[in-house]
């Protein structure tokens, strides 16, 4: 009779070297082996030892395998899942590192949903718990539920500790809600680097450039507080390029290098914006060249800059050279080239870029359509740029509309404009400057009553043109005034130079006259 050995399960390596040199094969042993394994194979050969040894049930042992698999990403979430679920006992350790595995990786619904079926079981959360609730609350925008486990840490009495204050600060910050986010962030009684990075990072985001600043000023002058380190220069850097604050961007940069902070590309790519912004191309240019291996933010970040300084040779160059790295350009970089060639009137550059969307898989959508026919428009070629419109597969939208607004004001064609304007009245009803653009168009050509009427309609619909603002930078503080504006400590004695200044004008004026 012949028997026919099975094929042998093949052991990686270097599991099988461990699995040899192993004395004893307990929970403490797995652990190790688990710890010193990352890849999905030997995880996988290890889970089955771990099962076959009778050790599945171990909770401990179960916490360790549903890390390890959550840390593969999105691919091992579904492992760590059926291990939690197979769990007979689960402590709150278990839970803990189940909704981390989801917050991080995804699916963020299964974090929140994971973590109402902890509150249903007779395992309390901990401080540890919401940390992580409140990440997944962030990532999917959940702003109902996010304040409900806000109220809940309230009620427990753990809202003052500095992982759960870290984390709704963060949570505030992410959904726009940044007096909220300052709120808890000044009742916190203990702060550490991670919560003034948070609440600096939350103004940056979120259009509040100078209280940044000042809230970075604030963090320089405690001395309980910890050095800036890396995050804390990327979270302040677009605070910086907003406000075009030249002094304060030599500091940091100065700080990076004295510290020994790596230029990657992260901080790099904020460099380049601030200089850029300051309107020193070249220092940016210096940056990009010394940031060791740029991904596609850095390349966007150089290609915009050199765009919107008009300077479309160097970022064509810039996006060449990108292509020829083996970067695969997004469709931000799309924006980024073709808005380039508007600003020189490349027409043939930019539809040949426009063409090549489809080579990297990048679907052409409404921003792209407007940038061609704000580059159409520029070049005053404004027929060639509606029959684009007319052509597009999808209906234009409020983007394409108001390039073609534009355009029809560089090339004076008042029909056309009043079309794009009724369109977008009606789909970005709110935005002041489609009203004022035609109301200046009318004005120019001496349409007094059209003009009345646009700006009688905006009155009516109680749309408002934001104020202008001007800003100035006095020994390395920041000073904003806009119009009518009288909220300046120094608002009085800036007036009487203000009257004094236009007293002397008058008179050079009477005395030229003479």
């Amino acid at each position: 009779m012949l028997i026919r050995c099975a094929r042998p399960y093949h052991i990686h390596p270097m599991l099988k070297r461990c699995v040899s040199a192993a004395p004893r094969r307990d929970s403490y042993y797995y652990s190790r082996l688990l710890q010193s394994h990352s890849d999905p194979d030997p995880l996988a050969q290890i889970h089955a030892q771990i099962t076959i040894s009778g050790l599945a049930h171990n909770p401990f042992l179960a916490s360790k395998l549903v890390s390890r698999y959550a840390g593969l990403g999105p691919r091992g979430v579904g492992d760590a899942r059926k291990v939690f679920d197979r769990a007979p006992q689960r402590d709150v350790l278990l839970w803990n590192v189940m909704i981390r595995g989801c917050a991080n990786s995804g699916p963020h619904a299964e974090a929140v949903a994971i973590f109402a079926r902890m509150r249903r079981g007779s395992v309390t959360a901990n401080c540890y718990t919401y940390p992580f609730v409140l990440k997944a609350c962030a990532a999917l925008d959940d702003e109902r539920f996010g304040k409900s486990v806000h109220a809940n840490v309230v009620r427990i009495g753990i809202d003052r500790n500095i992982f759960v204050g870290n984390a709704l600060v963060a949570f505030y910050a992410k959904g726009s809600e940044v007096e909220m986010a300052r709120k808890v962030f000044d009742e916190m009684c203990v702060k550490d680097l991670v919560t003034w990075n948070s609440m600096i990072a939350g103004y940056a985001q979120n259009d509040h450039a100078s209280e940044a600043v000042e809230l970075l000023h604030g963090m320089l002058q405690n001395d309980l507080v910890y050095e800036p380190d890396r995050v804390t220069l990327v979270a302040v850097l677009p605070a910086f390029s907003a406000l075009a604050a030249a002094q304060e961007g030599l500091w940091a940069h100065s700080y990076a290098v004295k510290r020994g902070i790596e230029m990657d590309a992260n901080l790099g790519s904020g460099f380049i914006s601030l200089y850029a912004n300051c309107g020193c191309l070249d220092t940016a240019r210096q940056v990009f060249d010394r940031i060791p291996k740029p991904n596609l933010v850095v390349y966007n970040t150089m290609i915009q800059a050199y765009g919107n300084h008009g300077h479309a040779s160097e970022a064509l160059e810039v996006f060449d050279e990108m292509l020829q790295r083996g970067v695969a350009p997004d469709d931000i970089c799309f924006v980024c080239v073709l808005s380039a060639c508007s600003h020189a009137g490349l027409v043939d550059k930019g539809f040949e870029i426009f063409e090549m969307m489809e080579n990297y898989g990048v679907e052409k959508g409404q921003v792209h359509f407007a940038c061609m026919v704000d580059l159409l428009g520029r070049a005053g070629q404004l027929g060639r740029g509606l029959e684009l419109i007319r052509n597009m597969p999808f209906k234009p939208e409020k983007d394409v509309w108001g390039a073609l607004l534009g355009a029809c004001r560089i090339n004076n064609n008042i029909e056309l404009a009043e079309e794009a304007a009724n369109r977008l009245f009606l789909l970005d009803p709110d935005n002041a400057g489609r009203y004022a653009a035609l109301a200046k168009m009318y004005e120019d050509v001496g349409r007094w009553e059209d003009a009345a009427r646009v700006r009688k309609a905006m009155r009516d619909r109680g749309v408002k043109k934001p104020l202008g603002c001007s800003m100035v930078e006095v020994d390395a503080e920041v000073h904003a005034f806009g119009v009518e504006d009288e909220s300046h400590p120094m608002a009085g004695v800036i007036f009487d130079v203000l009257e004094q200044l236009q007293r002397v004008a008058e008179e050079e004026e009477v005395a030229l006259m003479v």
